[in-house]
């Protein structure tokens, strides 16, 4: 159960270009920024990075720009966000298919050698204390840009104030992401934790 319950939506009109962002992004407002709204500012600024390390003219695709985000927040243990991640990565194009072998990406031939990278790259930089280290970094080299590295790195850091935030608040998982959650996450222990009632 939250620690603090989301306010509607309606409850701070200014803020409805910022919730209609994470409409598009997810297909509803999560209920982190519907009790973010306490500070309104917050929410916009958040709004803000999002699109900013969310950029559909970056160099790395969206849909896998939300499978960092998972693995970033499954090193940080946020079952909250391991699940949202990948209810975006599937509205940004990743195949059911590629998102039910998630646990296997390490050997599944739907993973390229450079997705690996960025995966495992992902889990160190999201893991405390970090766990990127030169031969991390060189593998990323030898398969991403020095710009893609930097967009990256912005997903697990934009996951990173999230996974802090829901695991701090409790945030109740809605519907899509606790299916998603018990769909593809369950194989690998995945309960939905302090995130459901």
């Amino acid at each position: 159960m939250a620690h603090l319950d989301p306010l509607p939506a309606e409850s701070t009109p200014e803020l409805s270009e910022d919730f209609a962002l994470f409409e598009q992004i997810l297909g509803f407002v999560p209920n982190s920024l519907l009790t973010m709204q306490r500070r309104p500012a917050m929410v916009r600024a958040f709004g803000e990075l999002t699109r900013s390390v969310m950029d559909p003219d970056g160099d790395v695709d969206l849909g896998f720009m939300r499978l960092i985000a998972h693995f970033a927040s499954r090193a940080a243990g946020c079952q909250y966000c391991e699940a949202h991640s990948l209810v975006a990565a599937q509205i940004h194009g990743i195949s059911q298919e590629k998102l039910d072998a998630i646990w296997d990406y390490a050997s599944s031939p739907l993973y390229s050698e450079a997705e690996r990278a960025a995966l495992d790259f992902a889990l160190a930089a999201g893991a405390v204390p970090n766990g990127v280290d030169g031969a991390v970094m060189d593998r990323m080299k030898k398969h991403w840009t020095e710009n893609q590295i930097v967009q990256i790195l912005g997903a697990v850091c934009l996951y990173g104030f999230l996974n802090r935030w829901n695991d701090s608040m409790a945030t109740d998982l809605e519907d899509s992401p606790r299916s998603m959650g018990e769909r593809v996450l369950r194989r690998g222990g995945w309960t939905g934790g302090k995130h459901v009632g």
